[in-house]
């Protein structure tokens, strides 16, 4: 990337006519906000993607905002991206859906970054920040939404600072824009602590958002980011975990359905020599795949995570979205690339297994609480998706539709995907026994948990059995 400057406001204006419509249609709201802002500083891919470069965004513009002193909002940069959105309407970089769809992905990246004194001119690493989030949109095809969290364990800006992950939500100022190609809305960056993204985990996004909103230095009414901020809002406020996040936890449950994980599962009703049945990770032979009946399920389990719902349902396993529903060519949060293939109708058949051994690693099997806690017991479900091929892990509450996993069969599978029906008072006698789990701290591994009456075992293991299966 390279910075450059873009054609100044009145020339632009006098080229309109040359400008690409989608690009125009987002300067636009940018000079609405910025009107004496014309010609910002702004960071450039100097080898577009469309022409074989590895930076999605065409452009990054930063403004320097000037904040609302009577709202005590504090001066600060502004940075907007161009290119997740379809800039040019030709095809070159997203398929032309039609005006009355989302342009591309639908949407653009912004960032607040508060401005240090004496800084005059903006930092340009929040652009380099802004396209790599770029290209996992842009490799994955998922995007994101208002609320969604970023597990990123990294100082964003490779310093020493605690904030090392994000939260996504509307930016306070941009207004969703009409282009020719569809409309545009801006997801707005916030860089939060470990602690804030454990807490938007554990309950969800916008409620941890809201929290920092009434929190000047965790960023304000704006969610401006202080990247030199020590103090989480817990510590500010000692009385927002037990208060809000907690009691949020106990009375509304939890708003994430969801996470990508490394996880396995094995089925121990069958002879351990059954290799044909297993789930365990599987080296130098085909694995098993989800059917797309499946898949959609699944993506469609996960696609609720950011909504309240007033009940608890699986989507229809014998339904699948209308074409119309979702642009084509965009893979929707949970869908593999093998789901496309022909898959036998007996890897599909619902099995009913009589006894299984789950795995994670560290960091999934400290989301075990939250699971039981705040899913389960308000009638919900909870879906583990390996980030290594198709296998998943749905666990689910007596109240919940929709599921092929019953009462009389707590555990079923389709391929890969296994369900598991636990009852309330099963759930509470877990969280009892894992409680440990529910501490930040380091814990020493493996750790293995077993209900023999249950035919359940359940065990949580060092990164490395995922990441070199062979070890």
């Amino acid at each position: 990337m390279d910075e450059a400057r873009p054609t100044s406001g009145a020339q632009a204006h006098g080229l309109v006519s040359l400008f690409p419509p989608g690009l125009q249609a987002i300067y636009g709201e940018c000079r609405r906000l910025y009107p004496e802002q014309a010609n910002p500083l702004q960071v450039t891919a100097i080898v577009k993607y469309w022409l074989g470069g590895p930076d999605p965004l065409d452009y990054i513009s930063m403004y320097r905002n000037a904040g609302c002193p009577a709202q005590d909002i504090q001066e600060h940069w502004h940075y907007v991206s161009f290119g997740l959105s379809d800039l040019y309407g030709d095809n070159r970089v997203h398929e032309f859906t039609g005006g009355d769809k989302p342009s591309g992905f639908g949407f653009e990246l912004t960032f607040r970054l508060k401005r240090e004194v004496g800084e005059t001119a903006p930092p340009t690493w929040p652009a380099e920040l802004m396209q790599g989030l770029a290209r996992y949109v842009f490799q994955s095809e998922n995007t994101f939404c208002s609320g969604d969290h970023v597990s990123w364990h990294c100082p964003l800006d490779n310093s020493e600072s605690r904030i090392q992950h994000m939260l996504l939500t509307e930016d306070p100022q941009m207004s969703p824009v009409q282009t020719p190609f569809g409309c545009v809305s801006f997801l707005q960056i916030v860089g939060v602590c470990t602690e804030e993204l454990q807490a938007a985990q554990q309950w969800n996004g916008q409620g941890i958002l809201d929290l920092m909103r009434g929190v000047r230095v965790a960023g304000g009414p704006w969610l401006i980011t202080d990247m030199r901020r020590g103090e989480t809002i817990f510590d500010i406020d000692p009385h927002l975990q037990q208060e809000r996040v907690d009691q949020g936890i106990e009375t509304e449950g939890s708003n994430l359905s969801g996470v990508s994980a490394k996880c396995v599962w094995d089925d121990l009703s069958r002879p351990p020599e059954d290799e044909e049945d297993s789930r365990s990770i599987c080296i130098g032979s085909q694995q098993r795949r989800l059917s797309d009946k499946d898949t959609e399920q699944i993506r469609e389990t996960l696609r609720k995570g950011l909504e309240f719902n007033s009940k608890a349902a699986l989507p229809p396993i014998n339904s699948q979205r209308s074409s119309h529903d979702r642009p084509q060519s965009r893979k929707d949060s949970l869908e593999s690339e093998s789901s496309a293939a022909i898959v036998p109708h007996e890897l599909v058949r619902t099995r009913q297994l009589e006894s299984v051994h789950l795995k994670f690693n560290q960091e999934s099997g400290t989301l075990l609480p939250l699971c039981l806690r705040g899913r389960l017991l308000h009638g919900r479900h909870f879906t583990f998706k390996s980030i290594h091929g198709d296998t998943a892990i749905t666990f689910v509450s007596t109240g919940v539709e929709g599921a092929f996993a019953t009462e009389e069969h707590p555990y079923a599978a389709h391929g890969p995907w296994l369900q598991i029906l636990l009852t309330e008072e099963f759930v509470e006698q877990m969280l009892g026994d894992i409680q440990e789990l529910n501490t930040h701290e380091e814990t020493k591994l493996p750790k293995e948990y077993s209900w023999p009456e249950k035919k359940l075992k359940i065990s949580v293991l060092p990164d490395s059995v995922f990441d070199n299966p062979l070890q």
